[in-house]
């Protein structure tokens, strides 16, 4: 399996409102960068977005290191949060639906195709890549007519 890196970022502006996400993709010497964005969204469905649309990009399976600086994107998978949720019916364990259920579904799915591991970056500090991310993610946000 080939080895890529993804970093993603997600933004808003108001939460909810127009929102954007960013990726940049690594592997080996080549570079891809990705964004979009929603008019009417949150912050965390647009970091979860991200992520999404950085594996969708993946022609075949890969060993992908995916950084964000979304403790609710990380901690999920890392804490395991998805598979409780999706064993319980996308329920919570006070019994409400799982926010974002929809998209935590597609990305579940998503790295079952490939081999992931999720790393947690500290937002807007000094990390180049993560930095990028951001750019991307506030110039994917569409403008209100």
């Amino acid at each position: 399996m080939k080895r890529v890196t993804l970093y993603t970022d997600g933004a808003c502006s108001g939460n909810p409102g127009p929102g954007g996400w960013g990726v940049v993709l690594l592997y080996g010497d080549h570079r891809k960068e990705l964004n979009g964005g929603d008019l009417e969204t949150t912050n965390n469905r647009m970091e979860i977005t991200a992520v999404i649309e950085g594996l969708k990009a993946l022609k075949f399976p890969c060993e992908v290191d995916i950084y964000s600086d979304s403790a609710y994107t990380v901690n999920a998978f890392r804490e395991h949060w998805v598979d409780g949720w999706a064993r319980s019916g996308w329920k919570k364990a006070d019994k409400k639906p799982v926010l974002n259920a929809d998209l935590w579904q597609e990305l579940l799915e998503l790295t079952h195709k490939h081999k992931v591991i999720f790393h947690k970056v500290k937002g807007h500090a000094d990390n180049e890549l993560n930095n990028r991310c951001d750019e991307l993610a506030r110039g994917g946000i569409p403008a209100a007519d």
